[in-house]
């Protein structure tokens, strides 16, 4: 996973770990198609688009990284790695030129995150895939901290420092839709557990909102209207 923000926030202090990592449930997601292309937001080490690769879910990626270092790392695994601020790349790609859209936990980071996603939106096919990712700002944990009269930060998750913007499945879907996309899923990234699907169950599904710690969307872009 990596951030994508203006440079003025230290993401040194971030635990060992926090750019690394394949999310193999998004690439999962994902039809077979090696001869694709995937542009990813906030690559980190490169793992993730290296596992769309193997796994033939593309056969060519781009990642964008804001971090030097583990934009070395994803320069190993992808035939492209752009190094900077998603909100101030000017990209050179033609319209059209990308099968898939990847974006895990980076968003939230974002100024202004509306203006990123229309941006991105003409350099994807009509059709082509998207598939990302916030913490869920519903989940019952923030709900109970903020009963308690309290707001923490920390390193990372729900509650992370670099957060500028919070979502809930809702707002994140309504976000996408806004910037001509069509939402085909959203929920959480992993199956609820035993408690939560007896939770889930008892309530019919009106508040599974509260169970999700990260939202989880796949869509597709559509003309803007």
């Amino acid at each position: 996973m990596a951030i994508l923000k203006d440079t003025h926030v230290d993401y040194s202090e971030k635990p060992v770990g926090y750019f690394n990592g394949a999310r193999k449930p998004f690439v999962d997601r994902l039809p077979h198609n090696p001869a694709g292309r995937l542009l990813e937001i906030g690559a980190g080490s490169g793992e993730t688009a290296a596992y769309a690769i193997a796994e033939g879910k593309c056969g060519w990626c781009c990642g964008v990284e804001l971090c030097e270092a583990p934009a070395l790392e994803a320069r190993k695994k992808l035939q492209q790695v752009i190094v900077g601020d998603v909100e101030r790349i000017e990209f050179d790609f033609p319209e059209g030129y990308f099968d898939v859209l990847l974006m895990s936990e980076v968003l939230e980071h974002l100024v202004d995150p509306w203006a990123v996603l229309r941006r991105l939106h003409r350099l994807l096919k009509p059709g082509s895939l998207v598939i990302a990712g916030s913490p869920n700002a519903c989940h019952y944990s923030v709900i109970l901290t903020l009963l308690q009269g309290r707001w923490r930060y920390e390193p990372s998750g729900i509650f992370d420092a670099t957060h500028l913007r919070w979502f809930s499945p809702a707002s994140y879907s309504q976000m996408f839709e806004d910037c001509g996309f069509c939402v085909d899923e959203v929920g959480p990234a992993r199956p609820f557990g035993r408690k939560a699907r007896l939770f889930s169950r008892l309530t019919r599904g009106r508040f599974d909102y509260l169970l999700h710690t990260q939202i989880v969307l796949a869509g597709h872009r559509i003309d803007k209207r």
